[in-house]
């Protein structure tokens, strides 16, 4: 068990259903459900009794509450002790964030800050992976979130989110040759994917191509640029018969008549986002920055 499911359970039990908790959560149902489910499977007993008018804890979830109220609150209290040994305050976090976050991340993070740290500021900035990791460097940024998980000592990471990879393509193309479950990537064979300059993101880059390559697509084509992240040209070279984009289930921009975004069959792209920060960080405001986010699966 961790503080965020013990958080997660605690809340479903008070509000006494998944929607009123979601709702204070700003988490979606289903990840809720996915949360208690496992504390179930993991604890080996039923924690909650589910009816049509909500839910309510069994006699071990009765037990688990308590315990996990208690925990909870001296998490809180050690925070507040070794706030005398932490940096001094600033009051703001400096935050790098890459295209296609999706929507419902740093609304999720921002909320759950204004319960702890209504006066903390976030001043983000959009920046790739690699610009990301320089201007963590120079000092620039406090924290970041990248594509690609950092190797050595000089930064720490934690998983933020998971996104099954769909792509953006012809309509006229998914007619053709999509089946049930989406777009075999076989089916991609011989046309061109618009991607993004390997020193954006060096080894996200490199799982995509050997995957691609793998499956008879071209990924030598010249869109291989930083023009072909903006997602107005995604579109305009998606539209085409033999080209296609990676988009995640919840891309935010307005799709066209003609384009479609499609899953992927068999899940085989998966891209991971990663909250870095320097190691040596002693600093109140980003230790409780990096706390606030969870791991979003989409």
């Amino acid at each position: 068990m961790d503080l965020r499911e013990l958080k997660v359970f605690v809340a479903v039990v008070e509000e006494q259903g998944m929607s009123a908790a979601s709702r204070r959560l700003h988490v979606s149902q289903s990840a809720l459900s996915q949360t208690i489910n496992g504390l179930e499977r993991e604890l080996g007993v039923p924690l909650l009794v589910r009816s049509s008018v909500g839910v309510r804890p069994t006699a071990a979830g009765a037990t688990l509450v308590n315990e996990a109220r208690s925990v909870l609150a001296r998490h809180a209290q050690a925070l507040r002790t070794m706030a005398a040994y932490t940096e001094s305050s600033s009051g703001a976090v400096r935050l790098g964030i890459p295209l296609e976050l999706p929507p419902t991340v740093l609304p999720d993070v921002v909320s759950t800050l204004a319960v702890e740290r209504p006066d903390l500021r976030i001043a983000a900035r959009h920046l790739s992976t690699a610009a990301q990791l320089a201007a963590l460097r120079r000092h620039e940024l406090d924290v970041g979130l990248v594509r690609d998980r950092p190797t050595g000592p000089e930064f720490d990471a934690m998983l933020a989110v998971r996104e099954r990879m769909g792509v953006l393509i012809a309509t006229s193309f998914v007619a053709e040759r999509s089946g049930p479950d989406g777009l075999l990537l076989d089916a991609l064979a011989g046309t061109e994917w618009v991607g993004f300059a390997r020193s954006e993101a060096p080894a996200w880059h490199d799982e995509i191509t050997a995957v691609l390559r793998g499956h008879g697509i071209d990924v030598d084509s010249p869109f291989e640029d930083e023009q072909a992240l903006i997602p107005a040209v995604k579109l305009i070279r998606a539209g085409s018969s033999n080209a296609f984009a990676l988009a995640p289930p919840d891309w935010p921009h307005p799709i066209p008549d003609g384009v479609s975004w499609v899953p992927l069959a068999g899940t085989p792209l998966i891209r991971r986002t990663w909250v870095i920060w320097h190691s040596e960080s002693r600093s109140r405001e980003v230790g409780q920055l990096v706390g606030a986010f969870g791991v979003t699966e989409l």
